[in-house]
């Protein structure tokens, strides 16, 4: 089986019990709450990636990060004859509220913007989230896996 690698950069947001999470609209993600983050684009330093994808994604200005760290995840979909090495580096961040998210365009540069929304920690499972949702869900909860997870039959909603 082929396996096809793919590097991401990613925010962690958490505050009052919430996680802030996007609902993705496209992709093996899709109708599934996802991390704010993303793909590198060329001669983008890994916190680069992290502040714009936030700021597309979300509308939210990142005002510090902290706590760089790698995790991976072995993902093969439903019907699908290869599977996808998900290398994802993700870092804490905090925004300012007392600043208005900024109003997002329709699209942007990487496709169609997936809506925020503030999850609580309970509410987050396998059913309706992403490996990294469920990853930074097991980090928050001291449950801290550091080995490769692997989801062998992945369902595309």
């Amino acid at each position: 089986m082929d396996i096809n690698n793919h590097f991401g950069v990613y925010g962690v947001c958490y505050r009052k019990n919430k996680l802030l999470c996007i609902e993705k609209n496209a992709g093996p993600y899709k109708g599934r709450f996802d991390l704010p983050g993303g793909s590198q684009e060329i001669g983008e330093g890994l916190t680069d990636t992290l502040v714009r994808e936030v700021l597309e994604e979300t509308g939210y200005t990142v005002l510090s990060y902290s706590k760089p760290r790698v995790y991976d995840a072995f993902v093969k979909e439903e019907g699908m004859n290869f599977m996808v090495h998900h290398i994802m580096v993700f870092y804490y961040f905090k925004i300012d509220n007392t600043i208005d998210q900024k109003v997002l365009p329709s699209l942007v540069d990487d496709g169609a913007n997936d809506s925020e929304r503030w999850v609580e920690l309970d509410e987050i499972n396998v059913e309706n989230s992403s490996p990294l949702v469920l990853k930074i869900k097991q980090e928050l909860l001291g449950e801290e896996q550091l080995d490769k997870v692997i989801y062998s039959n992945w369902t595309v909603k």
